[in-house]
């Protein structure tokens, strides 16, 4: 598998004594949907930033599919990696499949194009074409979140930078935009590189987790490791119960309801299970 974003030594400072990320080493493959999970301010925003130039680093290299971030022209790389925030940042004065399309616009696209495209991808997102001629004014804030995804897919980029763009919504439209996210990750598998300090949100969406604190890299793993296999004090304390709660998604934890309900297996045989689940024991049958 081949190195998407590559992380070599990087380390930024504000001032001597602001320190925002110190020696990050990490390497992304290709396909891979890795979260970076972590409190706030502690520089997991500021590492993504780097990736698209919106920010520069101090010391140490990135490399973007083997290439130096320094050989990229600044606009053909951002034009090339999809992007999305919190604030989704749409176009008020243009219409839903203009904004959608705007990046083609950019690379010359003819308006036919554009509109295809734009078509295509409300669709992906579960909107309807009738939405493409709406300006943002007229949209949910759920309805926002899609429609920036969308944008970032026009180019069919190979990386996509997400930085906690479901954080304003309501829980119900985050874990819908969540479980998209996820079909249309497994569908074209970019490589999605995820900041959130939401837990669930992080257990949820990544199949690799790197939990940051103070600028460095404390742990990098998948969830299960994360939660049992605990390598340093921070992350034991970090994720805690709610780390083993987020293991427990909501299908498992009804199903095991009406397992104990219906009969089919008691109370201690359910906390056995869930006692288990470090050892990858089975999930019990209906």
């Amino acid at each position: 598998m081949s190195i998407a974003i590559e992380f070599e030594h990087i380390s930024k400072s504000y001032t001597p004594e602001e320190v925002v990320l110190s020696d990050i080493n990490l390497k992304i493959e290709q396909g891979e949907f890795v979260v970076l999970l972590g409190q706030s301010g502690c520089g997991k925003t500021t590492l993504l930033k780097l990736v698209n130039k919106l920010l520069d680093f101090d010391t140490g290299y990135i490399r973007i599919h083997a290439r130096k971030l320094s050989e990229y022209n600044i606009e053909e790389l951002r034009r090339s990696i999809g992007y999305v925030i919190q604030q989704v940042g749409l176009f008020p004065h243009l219409r839903i499949w203009e904004n959608i399309s705007y990046v083609l616009k950019l690379q010359k696209k003819s308006k036919d194009e554009r509109f295809l495209r734009a078509k295509e991808l409300i669709a992906l997102v579960g909107m309807k074409e009738e939405y493409l001629m709406r300006y943002p004014r007229q949209l949910s804030g759920g309805q926002k979140q899609r429609i920036g995804v969308a944008r970032s897919l026009a180019a069919q980029p190979s990386i996509i930078l997400m930085d906690e763009p479901f954080g304003a919504v309501d829980e119900q439209t985050r874990v819908q935009l969540q479980n998209q996210l996820k079909e249309i990750h497994q569908q074209f598998k970019q490589t999605i590189l995820f900041v959130t300090h939401d837990i669930h949100e992080a257990f949820r969406l990544g199949s690799r987790i790197i939990i940051i604190s103070d600028g460095k890299i404390i742990q990098d793993g998948t969830k299960q490791e994360l939660v049992f296999q605990p390598q340093h004090p921070y992350v034991r304390t970090f994720l805690g119960l709610k780390g083993f709660a987020a293991l427990l998604d909501e299908t498992c934890i009804e199903t095991l309801y009406q397992q104990v309900v219906n009969g089919n297996i008691s109370f201690d045989e359910c906390i056995t299970y869930l006692n288990d689940m470090k050892k990858g024991q089975n999930f019990p049958g209906p």
